[in-house]
């Protein structure tokens, strides 16, 4: 097959994403440093490209993504764990939209997770998790993920006291002790979703508390964003402050080398899009996934197969 020479609008393209993938970095949080959140941007401020631009960028990183997940559920030996955490509005479910439009979905499990049933507060915290996990092959999108039990639980922690745990009576027998715990689990869990051959990367969307405010007002003020809209979302931005410093403490004790957590600038959707797909793609690209090879005994088989066929 004669592949097809990219015009120059491509090339250039395939070069601003080689530019982009060595920028990225930056938005890594280190294994063993503090996230600093209040001190990173939740806007592009780069000129590598602009909105424009970005979006070719994102069909390119769409299209190497479509073609990775072929040879992910060909080889069948690894799979792939996203988790998305943010603050309400930072653009979660969008993101998921157009990063994954170009993958096959028999693929991939978005796994969004609610309020806990009956039967799920009858387990550890992260059974429910467990049972969610994407198998060999697959792709798995937590949409708040497993981190909900140390941030929206910290925030509130009377939603403890509905899991039922010994020793925990009340408010007060919730300790720093008890999160750093927690913290500890989480740590131990995705040691062994990786262990286990699926790679984990999680990223927080980091948008600003002014941008957060616009979104909602737009989601008011325009009839096909009104089911969008929760009072809730609101009545929890009195907890902003203590939102990004449980978001703080959890990036930074469970960022590793093997889960990663990427710190992405969401004030602008269109850059969160594609440094996300650029990033998922930079990790499944580094397990060199191939076509499994064929034994002589099952190329033989083909060619009698084609034969059968023919006849």
């Amino acid at each position: 097959m004669v592949q097809k020479e990219p015009t120059s609008a491509e090339a250039h393209i395939a070069t601003i994403a080689g530019s982009f993938e060595r920028e990225l970095h930056k938005l890594k949080v280190a294994e063993g440093k503090a996230a600093n959140l209040r001190k990173r941007a939740t806007a592009y401020r780069g000129k590598l490209f602009t909105k424009d631009t970005a979006s070719g960028l994102l069909d390119l990183s769409v299209e190497r993504l479509s073609a990775l997940q072929d040879k992910l559920y060909a080889h069948n030996q690894y799979g792939m764990l996203i988790c998305l955490q943010a603050m309400d509005a930072a653009g979660k479910d969008g993101a998921v939209k157009h990063i994954l439009s170009g993958l096959n979905p028999q693929g991939v499990r978005v796994t969004s997770f609610k309020q806990p049933s009956s039967e799920e507060l009858d387990h550890d915290f992260l059974w429910r998790h467990y049972r969610a996990l994407p198998a060999r092959g697959e792709i798995g999108i937590f949409n708040r993920s497993h981190y909900e039990n140390v941030l929206i639980s910290r925030v509130h922690p009377e939603i403890v006291l509905g899991e039922n745990l010994p020793s925990i009576n009340s408010i007060a027998d919730i300790t720093k002790e008890f999160w750093a715990e927690r913290l500890h689990m989480i740590r131990q869990f995705e040691n062994i979703v990786v262990g286990s051959g699926t790679l984990v990367v999680k990223f927080f969307l980091h948008v600003s508390k002014e941008e957060q405010c616009k979104r909602l007002i737009s989601r008011i003020d325009d009839p096909t964003k009104n089911w969008k809209f929760s009072v809730g979302d609101v009545l929890e931005r009195a907890y902003w402050d203590d939102y990004l410093d449980a978001y703080e403490e959890a990036i930074s004790a469970t960022s590793t080398a093997d889960s990663p957590w990427y710190v992405i600038p969401a004030d602008d959707k269109w850059y969160a899009r594609v440094a996300m797909a650029t990033i998922i793609h930079s990790h499944m690209d580094s397990l060199n996934l191939s076509y499994p090879t064929l034994s002589p005994q099952q190329k033989s088989a083909l060619r009698k197969a084609r034969k059968e066929l023919l006849r």
